[in-house]
């Protein structure tokens, strides 16, 4: 049964130039974005290796520069993850500072820290929301039974090394539950953009213990 089930939203990337951005978007505050997200689903083949991948999002002081927007300070970008057959706890770290070009907030550019400075990357929230707890429990069980959840749908756009790829975020380690997974699935599907579309056919499950 998927009565419980809010309506997913997505929008297509901004780098769809090509395509309007819906005027209904608005972007999550970073104070909304920070703390600790499962990636639960992806279509990043990296992580078909990986598992218990989590990302931690901390807002940092606004910089003084004039071509970030002072409502948005840049945010540490924290991705821990495990290889499928090592206990050794991985950590990538980042910064991530709100895209120049964006118009409604929600586009990030991420620079590596430390030895990985010289690489670079775009990601943008396609849509995001909380989960009351009838939904976050729809076909659920664990930990966090009886209680609401978060969810954020992100997009990567294509570097050097990985291809333009879609992650699906969860608060809660369990996930946001077959049913809206396949809410968003189908509003990848319905997508306006070639390249979203074919994402959505090739969404999996990221491995956690």
């Amino acid at each position: 049964m998927t009565t419980n089930l809010p309506e997913i939203s997505l929008r297509p990337p901004t780098t769809s130039t090509h395509l309007p951005q819906p005027p209904s978007f608005t972007a999550p505050t970073p104070a909304w974005l920070s703390g600790t997200w499962h990636v639960t689903h992806s279509t990043l083949p990296m992580w078909k290796s990986k598992r218990n991948v989590c990302i931690t999002y901390t807002p940092l002081p606004a910089p003084s520069s004039p071509s970030s927007p002072p409502n948005l300070p840049q945010i540490e970008d924290l991705v821990t993850y495990q290889t499928l057959t090592s206990p050794k706890l991985k950590k990538v770290v980042g910064i991530d500072t709100p895209s120049p070009g964006g118009t409604r907030g929600g586009e990030w550019d991420w620079r590596g820290k430390g030895l990985l400075k010289i690489a670079s990357s775009h990601w943008e929230v396609l849509g995001w929301g909380d989960l009351p707890p009838a939904a976050a429990a729809e076909g659920q069980q664990g930990e966090g039974e009886g209680e609401g959840n978060q969810w954020v749908v992100t997009y990567f756009a294509k570097t050097l090394f990985t291809p333009a790829g879609i992650d699906v975020y969860s608060r809660r380690k369990e996930g946001v539950g077959k049913g809206v997974v396949e809410r968003i699935r189908e509003e990848l599907g319905g997508c306006e953009d070639d390249a979203v579309r074919k994402l959505a056919g090739e969404v999996f499950e990221v491995k956690k213990d």
